[in-house]
């Protein structure tokens, strides 16, 4: 199985579209379960590492020119 590499704060786009309709999720938190959230109605979703990354299509990475900038 291929590992999918992503940490708190990249956007995931899945394969299949939440309820709402929409495919982004962000990574609030990751561990051996991973808590995201959808970027359209904002539902706050706690899911297992090895069925989220069989969904995942794609990973968007977060900005790290903005974490600087924050600093």
């Amino acid at each position: 199985m291929k590992i999918v590499r992503f940490s708190v704060g990249d956007t995931l786009v899945m394969r299949k579209p939440h309820p709402c309709g929409e495919n982004k999720f962000k990574v609030l938190r990751s561990g051996s379960d991973v808590r995201i959230i959808c970027l359209s109605c904002g539902r706050d979703v706690t899911v297992n590492r090895l069925k989220l990354e069989k969904n995942i299509k794609q990973v968007i990475p977060d900005k790290p020119e903005d974490k600087q900038q924050e600093r």
